[in-house]
C-alpha cells in the first residue's frame, strides 16, 4: 500500500533540494533526486528501488532507475555540493583539526549484476561471502560525526580482466584517494584515524607520511619492522618482540584533540 506522496515533505525537504538543483541539466532530473532522497528519508526499512516506488504516490519506478543508472548527473559534484551546504551551517560547519576515521564497509549482495559485487570480507556479518564494498571516511570533531567521502571497492573478481584491469584498486589506495579529497579542499586534519586492514600497509603509512600527517592505527602483532641503534645500526625484528624490549620511558605521550 502507497502512504506517502512527494507532494506531502516538508517546507524544508523542498528547500533543501533546491541547493541542489544547478547540479542536474533537465527538470526530470531533479524530480529524480527529490524522489529518491525522499525514499531514503522514508519509513521503509529496505532502501531498494522497488520498496521507494511501491511505498509514494508518483514515484514510477523505470524512471528512478534511469535517474540512478543512466542518467548524465555526477554524484561526485553532488556530494561536494552537500559539503559546502554543510559548511555554511553553524551546526555542521567542518572546523579545522577533526580526527578523519577511514574505514569500509560490506554487505550481502546476491548475484554478480550490482558494480563490484563478489566474494569478499563482509563487515556486516563478520564473513566472508558474496557482496559489495565501500571505503568511507568520516569527521568527528568531538561533538558531530558527519559523513565526507565513499568509494566503490571493485573487487577483482568483478572485473572483466581481475586485478590486471585499469579500474582495479586495492582499498589502500581508495582510502588515500578519499583522503586527498579532504585536503584539496583545504580540511585541516589532526589525526587520521585507521584499521590494521590499512595500518598494514606500507605503501598507505608512506603516503599518509609524505602528507606530514598524524595518524593512529592498529598493526599486526607480526609484522616486521627495522630497528636502528644508537649507533645507527639496522636490525629486523617483529612488532611484539621489539615492544617486549621497550620501557615506559621509550614512549612518547599523544594527547588526541577531541574537540
Amino acid at each position: 500500500m502507497r502512504e506517502t506522496t512527494p507532494t506531502a515533505m516538508p517546507p524544508c525537504f523542498e528547500k533543501w533540494c533546491q541547493r541542489f538543483d544547478d547540479c542536474f541539466k533537465t527538470k526530470a532530473q531533479k524530480t529524480g533526486f527529490r524522489h529518491y532522497l525522499g525514499g531514503l528519508l522514508g519509513e521503509s526499512e529496505r532502501k531498494n528501488l522497488t520498496q521507494m516506488a511501491e511505498n509514494a504516490i508518483g514515484v514510477v519506478y523505470n524512471r528512478l532507475h534511469h535517474f540512478l543508472t543512466d542518467a548524465p548527473w555526477s554524484a561526485t559534484q553532488v556530494n561536494e555540493r552537500r559539503l559546502a551546504v554543510m559548511n555554511k551551517c553553524s551546526q555542521t560547519r567542518i572546523s579545522g583539526g577533526f580526527t578523519l576515521i577511514l574505514d569500509d564497509s560490506g554487505h550481502r549482495k546476491s548475484g554478480n549484476f550490482t558494480d563490484g559485487a563478489g566474494r569478499q570480507y563482509l563487515g556486516e556479518i563478520g564473513k566472508t561471502d558474496q557482496g559489495i564494498v565501500v571505503v568511507t571516511t568520516h569527521l568527528y570533531d568531538g561533538k558531530k560525526s558527519l559523513p565526507l567521502d565513499i568509494e566503490l571497492y571493485q573487487h577483482a573478481s568483478s572485473l572483466p580482466e581481475g586485478k590486471k584491469d585499469e579500474n582495479f584498486k586495492k582499498k589502500p589506495e581508495l582510502g588515500i584517494e578519499l583522503i586527498e579529497r579532504s585536503l584539496a579542499r583545504g580540511y585541516r586534519l589532526g589525526i587520521v584515524l585507521i584499521d590494521a586492514g590499512y595500518g598494514n600497509n606500507t605503501t598507505f603509512l608512506q603516503a599518509l607520511e609524505d602528507q606530514k600527517l598524524k595518524y593512529l592505527g592498529g598493526l599486526a602483532k607480526n609484522r616486521k619492522v627495522m630497528i636502528k641503534d644508537s649507533l645507527g645500526i639496522e636490525s629486523e625484528s617483529r612488532l611484539d618482540e621489539y615492544a617486549k624490549s621497550l620501557f615506559s620511558e621509550d614512549f612518547e605521550k599523544v594527547v588526541l584533540n577531541e574537540r
